[in-house]
């Protein structure tokens, strides 16, 4: 059974619900948002605005339920060819390998039908467990970006992860 497949508009609920239900315990990792993102109006709004763009947004499952997010986005074309991907697991199913299968599944669709020759992803510091679900799935740590994303109000620095097609 597939780890991920792409988000549908009609997924706006369940999204809100989850992103709801973990907006306390991913306070300190994710990037500020408006009161609005917390909405099924605002996050059915951005599934159909984000298929209107180069990037994929896939929903992590946990059998037929949804349980995280995963996206290739910022997508750059031409003799570049690379992505960024970022991804999170609702709490409750931390330590199950969810985001490790959904990493490899994604790698697999990005260096397969999205076309792309390399993808990077971003870690504060302190998220261990993030790091080896990038790790488990071939990325190799190159360096930190100082102040990259505002979280909670701070520019905060990130390692910096990549992996290529042909690694």
């Amino acid at each position: 059974m597939p780890l991920i497949r792409p988000f549908v508009p009609d997924d706006a609920e369940e999204l809100t619900g989850l992103l709801v239900a973990n907006r306390e315990a991913f306070a300190p990792v994710m990037p500020d948002r408006p009161e609005g993102y917390y909405t099924a109006e605002f996050q059915r709004e951005r599934l159909a605005a984000l298929a209107e763009r180069d990037c994929w947004f896939f929903a992590i499952l946990d059998g037929d339920a949804i349980a995280g997010s995963l996206s290739i986005d910022d997508v750059a074309r031409g003799s570049v060819q690379l992505a960024n991907l970022g991804y999170w697991v609702d709490a409750t199913c931390h330590g199950r390998g969810l985001a490790t299968g959904a990493v490899a599944e994604a790698c697999k669709f990005a260096f397969g039908e999205g076309g792309l020759h390399r993808l990077e992803a971003g870690t504060l510091p302190e998220n261990v467990a993030s790091q080896r679900v990038l790790e488990k799935n071939g990325f190799n740590r190159y360096g930190v970006a100082r102040g990259l994303v505002k979280i909670a109000g701070e520019w905060r620095d990130h390692v910096l992860f990549e992996r290529l097609a042909d690694d």
